[in-house]
């Protein structure tokens, strides 16, 4: 009986351990979400293209690909972000 008990404290205390899962974080690749941002300009000559953080993302703001295939958060408030915007373009979205 002890092993029962142990076994089904364990199960309980491995189900608590478990991180939190709110509705965004089960439906959301974290690839579209972001988590931190670039603090400093990006030399708009290395950006390729944008594409906005899913609706689904707690913090808002834009992925953008740099040259070489990495990519890089920003938050779209930022002053030197909104000014790129008006002459950026938007990644195509693969099919």
């Amino acid at each position: 009986m002890k092993l029962v008990t142990m076994a089904l404290a364990c199960l309980l205390l491995a189900g608590l351990w478990l991180p939190d899962a709110d509705g965004r974080s089960m439906h959301v690749s974290s690839s579209n979400c972001c988590f931190v941002f670039a603090e400093k300009r990006i030399p708009q000559h290395i950006i390729q293209c944008y594409k906005p953080t899913s609706s689904s993302c707690f913090h808002k703001g834009l992925i953008i690909k740099l040259k070489g295939g990495r990519e890089t958060c920003v938050s779209d408030s930022a002053t030197w972000v909104k000014r790129y915007l008006k002459t950026a373009k938007p990644c195509r979205v693969k099919t």
